[in-house]
């Protein structure tokens, strides 16, 4: 099933005008050949708002900040700035338990092991957070992380 290209909501096959921003609809919106939705490029960036999306999030913050810049639909600009938000925050603490591992250092061996094993866990929610965001964008879902999202729907104008 298409998706609308201003608003990116489902429309149905054939349709003239999206149900719900009633935004003219163009006749190539389509699928991929992967089963992924696949919505036609409105010219604002040249690549389909899945892949746009996805591309949000491959280098954390840092992609989702020229999306943000570049791209003007709302599905690509929620992505970009979910990951700004979201990897940049994960970013700033992991700066921070850095330095208090190095503080924990002179604590001793228990002070040294406990900073590694909240830096790991940190660092490994990252990772899985990071997958689920970029699979569920090309899957051309509004997934919406927890407290991230609310700070980026108001960074996207929604």
């Amino acid at each position: 099933m298409p998706f609308c290209a201003k608003c990116g909501s489902q429309v149905t096959d054939g349709a003239g005008f999206c149900p719900k921003c009633g935004a003219s609809q163009p006749a190539a919106a389509g699928a991929v050949p992967g089963g992924a939705p696949m919505v036609a490029s409105s010219g604002e960036s040249g690549m389909p708002e899945n892949v746009a999306g996805l591309l949000c999030y491959v280098l954390g913050w840092l992609t989702g900040l020229i999306f943000f810049l570049i791209d003007k639909r709302p599905f690509v600009r929620f992505h970009a700035a979910q990951s700004m938000v979201t990897f940049g925050a994960l970013h700033i603490l992991q700066i921070a338990l850095v330095f208090m591992h190095v503080g924990f250092m002179f604590g001793g061996f228990g002070g040294w092991a406990l900073g590694s094993m909240i830096h790991s866990l940190v660092y490994l929610l990252s990772l899985v957070l990071w997958v689920l965001c970029m699979v569920k964008a090309y899957q051309h879902e509004k997934f919406r992380v927890p407290i991230a999202a609310n700070f980026a729907d108001q960074l996207a104008g929604k």
